[in-house]
Formats: structure tokens, sequence, C-alpha cells
């Protein structure tokens, strides 16, 4: 068989919350080539490969599979032999119910290069999530793990019910959620007692996670009521007790709420870290993606011009990004920037430029166009060259109000926002059919985008702003936003947003 140069990284994602991913399944998304991935709770992990990496969805929650898989084994072994970097994202830990050995198989046998790189099993991090240590000194010191996914009642299943039902210490189940009533009365069938404590989470360590309790002989029920339905992690043994009193993930000020973030996908990890972190089920659905500027040679000529002017204008952490990458294209050093001074609209740009090095020497009250060319009228501008590098469309009062001041004003138009029709993660489909209780905007051009999508809007959905500007944007729209940012950054809309719930 020929040499393979390529290698097959099968990855455990974790059971759902980002920052779960161990150190070494993060190092190799950032080197991969190929990423085929499941149904991923965060689309953060999209955001850790290059951005010429190419992403193939290979499906499968329960019935609904994009690539059987047969399919996906071949799909591996094949990029592979191509002499590409293939990581395949497995949710959880690729060798508890995941398959992952089946892959590994598959690869051996191919004489493919692999490595296993485990993840957090849903069966610890889930229970853990929702308050629930799967072993404890008081409780018990054995763990047992099983799979729900085989029918009980039937006559070849791999699984010895009368051993479950005896088994001391902590019981976790995975993927058992359909079929809970018969799985509950075959352990009680066998012996097990049905007032054994019972919990069972729902998308475990995510926003979205939710938790009900009961006993072994209720639990059955209580599903059926709350309508509780897969991916679900089931731990049965007297641990569930200690639920009462270390419960601290179902706790945050914004668990429970579901939030849509509609900024750019390169953008929104910010805001979507910030909320999940007060406990929010965060939904990224880019409206826009940047991209470069149709004028590029333009551009590029203004960047090597900068040294030519009194100051530079940045009202966007996109446009410092596009300028300086251009800018060190360009020139190898730093002085060749020269005499200009720098403006920013407000601190997020403010930190953008600081990660270049350069200080910002005019920083408005108000981090708004308003703000920042009332800021100039102190700065005596009258007959200086500003620079104002800027989105190919926004509002002209920059130009127009430093111009009235005297200064002498060139438009450097650093990128484009264009609308985004790419859905990788079924962000769309999850808002139209679940909802929302609150969509956030960041800009007049995340509005105009999210309308063109021809979305309804949910019922009951709140419209959080970024600012005055933005809340204008959806009052055109027939939208009243009932959050409005007091300062016009991502820390004010946050914060903005726990106030209104807080209240």
């Amino acid at each position: 068989m020929e040499r393979v140069n390529g290698k097959c990284y099968l990855v455990g994602a974790g059971p759902g919350d980002p920052g779960l991913l161990t150190v070494k399944g993060k190092e190799c998304l950032s080197v991969a080539d190929v990423l085929v991935y499941d149904a991923l709770s965060s689309p953060e992990f999209l955001r850790m490969v290059p951005k010429d990496c190419e992403k193939i969805y290979a499906g499968k929650r329960a019935s609904d599979h994009a690539i059987p898989q047969g399919g996906i084994n071949a799909l591996i072994v094949e990029k592979a032999r191509e002499g590409k970097t293939v990581v395949r994202l497995k949710g959880g830990d690729p060798m508890i119910f995941g398959r992952g050995g089946e892959e590994a198989a598959e690869l051996a046998e191919a004489e493919v290069p692999f490595e296993i790189v485990p993840g957090i099993s849903s069966a610890i991090g889930g229970a853990a999530y929702a308050g629930i240590p799967v072993t404890h000194r008081d409780h018990c010191s054995q763990l047992t793990l099983f799979t729900g996914h085989e029918d009980p009642s039937k006559e070849q299943t791999s699984l010895d019910y009368a051993k479950l039902a005896e088994a001391d210490g902590t019981r976790v189940f995975l993927m058992g959620v359909s079929r809970l009533r018969e799985i509950t009365s075959a352990l009680i069938e066998h012996g097990a007692d049905p007032a054994i404590p019972m919990a069972l989470t729902r998308w475990a360590t995510t926003g979205r996670q939710r938790t009900i309790e009961g006993t072994l002989g209720s639990m059955a029920d209580i599903a059926e009521k709350e309508h509780f339905k897969s991916p679900a992690v089931a731990v049965l043994g007297d641990v569930v007790r200690e639920r009462s009193k270390i419960n601290w993930f179902e706790t945050r000020p914004l668990f429970g709420q579901r939030v849509v973030v509609t900024r750019t996908r390169e953008q929104a990890g910010e805001l979507s870290a910030k909320l999940f972190e007060v406990g929010a089920d965060v939904i990224e659905l880019p409206t826009i993606r940047i991209e470069a500027p149709l004028e590029r040679e333009e551009f590029s000529r203004l960047v090597t011009d900068v040294h030519t002017y009194d100051w530079v204008v940045f009202t966007s952490p996109n446009g410092v990004e596009r300028f300086f990458d251009a800018f060190f294209a360009a020139y190898e050093d730093a002085r060749s920037f020269g005499k200009p001074k720098i403006a920013a609209i407000g601190p997020a740009t403010a930190r953008k430029i600081a990660e270049y090095r350069f200080t910002t020497d005019l920083l408005p009250e108000t981090f708004v166009a308003e703000g920042l060319v009332e800021a100039f009228k102190n700065q005596h501008v009258e007959s200086q060259t500003v620079l104002w590098v800027k989105a190919e469309d926004t509002r002209e009062i920059i130009y127009d109000e430093l111009m009235a001041q005297g200064a002498i004003v060139d438009r450097c138009i650093a990128y484009r926002n264009v609308p985004e029709t790419g859905d990788p993660t079924g962000a769309l489909e999850s808002l139209s059919d679940d909802g929302a209780d609150v969509i956030t905007f960041t800009s007049g051009s995340t509005v105009e985008s999210f309308f063109a999508l021809g979305v309804p809007w949910p019922e009951g959905c709140k419209a959080a702003s970024i600012g005055p500007v933005t809340s204008g944007k959806l009052r055109e729209h027939g939208i009243e936003p009932e959050i409005e940012a007091a300062e016009s950054n991502i820390q004010g809309l946050l914060n903005a947003i726990l106030e209104h719930y807080q209240a």
C-alpha cells in the first residue's frame, strides 16, 4: 500500500460547553485541513479551525444522519490519504458510546496514521453541571455506565438488566430518553428499588440545559409530563440528593433565556461567551459577513500614504484589523506609520488598535459618531488632513462634520458588510422552529441583514440594541427595542440585558 502522509485525529469535543474541550483537542483543530463534525452544541468549535479548513457536517442527531457511519469511515480515510490533516470531532468522548472505536479500526486497517484525543463525557461533565457528583464519599465509590440506546425488551440485548439492577453506587445511562419507561421498568422488574433518586439532564453543559428530578419509579411519568426529550443523561443513585446543595450552573442570572447573536461569525464569540457565562442559551445567527472593499487598489494606496496625514480615525475593530493587515503587508517597520494622531470611536476599537502596539490619542465620552465629532471640536483640526478608515456603507456624519470643522477628510474604505447566506450550524432553522427570548443587534447593518432573511419576528421576543443608531434602524422595521445599551459597546449591551431581567 502506498505511503500516507496525512493523519486523522479522533477528537472528543466534550458535552457542549466549548470551554470543556481539551488543550490537545484545540491544538488539533488549529491545524486541521478537514473537519468532519457532528451536530455540535457550540459553533465556537468551528471558529477554532483555520479559515481555509474544509468543514463537513456529518449529522448524527438521533435518527437523522447526514452521512451514514460507513460513509464517515470512508470519508476520513479518503481525506487523510490525500495527505491532509483530518479532525473527526465528536461530542463527548469518542470512545464512550461514540463509535470512535469503529472509526479507529477503519483507519488502522487502511494504514492511515491516527491519534485518539479523549473528551469529557456527558456522563461525567453533564452530571457535574447539574450539581450531581457521580461519586461521593458519603454515598458511593462505584460508578456504572451503560447505554440506553438498546431496547431492553429485545431478546438479544447485550445489557444484563439483572446485574444493572443489583449494581452498587451510581448508575448513569446515555441516549435512553426514548426508551426511558422500558429501561426503568426493566431495572425495577429485576429488583432495583423504585425509590432510588433519579435525575435527567437535557442538553447538559449548554445554555439549554434543563434538569428534572424524581425516582426510578416516577421518572418515566415525570419525563412524559414535562415533554422531556433527547439528548439527555440519566443519573440514578443517592448522589442525586447532593444537587439541592451544589446546583451551580442552573442558578445564573440569564439561565433559560434564549438569546440570538447576529454579529459576524468572526466577531460573535465575544458577546456569545459573555452571555453564556451568565447562563444564556446562545444562538449564533450571523446576518452579515466581512468582505474586502471593491476598490482594493485605492484602499492599499491610502494605507501606504498614512504617514502624510495628521489624523487617522477608526470607527470599528474590523477597520483597524484590515487597515493594519494592509499596512504591515506594505511596511516592515511600524515607524513607517509616521506622525498621525489616532482617534477611535470607542473602547473596543481602541483595544484593537492597542493589539498593534499603537496608542489612541482621542476617545469620545459617548461611543457613537456624534460623540466622536464632538470630541474633535477641541482638537482644532482646521486645515488638517484626516484619513477616515470605514466600512463601505456607513453614515456620513464623521465626514460631513469634520469637513465643517475645516478638516480635509479622505474616506478609506477598508471592508464591506454583506449579507451572510450560509447557516452551517442550523441556527436559522432553530430560530424559526423554537423562537427566542432576545435578539441582539450591534449595528444598523445587522438589523437590515436580519430582516432581509425574511424570518418572522418570534412571538414574545425582545430586541436588544447596542445604541440609539441601531435602535433607530429597528424602529424603521416596526420593532421597538425593549433593551438598549447605555454605553454603545458589547459590555454595555450585556449590562442592559442583565438589568432588564434583574428588574
